[in-house]
């Protein structure tokens, strides 16, 4: 009878369980490769048809422009011609040249045409503008002021308003007022209408033009102010 140490059994029992090891790894290695293969046919068997959604994008039909008849382009502007390069004349020229004096005996008043008519204006109808050398100057002043403290209306002038009314004056030939009217008014009708009432006591000095009196349209403000 053979005597057998612990450690030969140990090694003995290691090598068994290796060898089965060994043994069963192709068993279940095939085994495993053939679930799977079954497990994915079973799988594309049964899952459910799948198809892809139409996504094709719906084109409105084109219409067709219709082409505009062909324009015939008209030629180029024909080149401009250069100008003639001067050329000296051999025709002579008299040195003594002159031009004949200009005088009445060659024309005579007689043959003149008339002059013309002068057209008269009444300048009295609106206000214009009229040409002076020395404008006219109001000559009462007193006398006006005066008239505004006294025509001033006393609603107004106990209210303490006051304002300026802006008169056109037509003035003749002697500096006597012929026509006024309102250019600006004073924002109140009570002190416009004073205002035309005492425009006929002004006085003026005549406007001159030319060393000779004239008339004029001239404009002066007339205010009223309390104290």
């Amino acid at each position: 009878m053979t005597d057998q140490t612990p450690h030969d059994v140990s090694a003995e029992i290691n090598a068994t369980a290796n060898d089965d090891y060994k043994r069963s790894f192709s068993t279940w290695f095939w085994g495993s490769m053939c679930a799977a293969t079954a497990m994915h046919f079973l799988v594309f068997a049964l899952m459910p048809a799948m198809q892809a959604d139409d996504v094709a994008v719906n084109q409105d039909v084109i219409e067709m422009v219709d082409i505009p008849e062909q324009i015939d382009i008209p030629p180029p502007p024909e080149a401009i011609a250069r100008p003639a390069m001067p050329v000296i004349t051999d025709a002579p020229i008299e040195e003594d040249i002159t031009i004949a004096d200009v005088n009445f005996d060659a024309n005579p008043v007689e043959n003149l045409p008339p002059p013309p008519d002068e057209v008269e204006t009444d300048i009295s109808a609106a206000p214009v503008w009229t040409d002076v050398d020395i404008n006219p100057a109001l000559k009462n002043e007193d006398e006006v002021k005066r008239a505004l403290e006294r025509e001033y209306p006393p609603l107004l002038r106990d209210a303490g308003i006051g304002g300026t009314t802006t008169m056109w004056f037509f003035i003749d030939e002697t500096g006597k007022v012929v026509k006024t009217q309102v250019h600006t008014s004073s924002g109140h009708k009570a002190l416009d209408d004073v205002a035309k009432e005492i425009s006929h006591l002004y006085e003026f000095s005549p406007a001159i033009n030319r060393d000779k009196p004239v008339p004029v349209w001239v404009s002066l403000g007339i205010t009223f102010k309390t104290r």
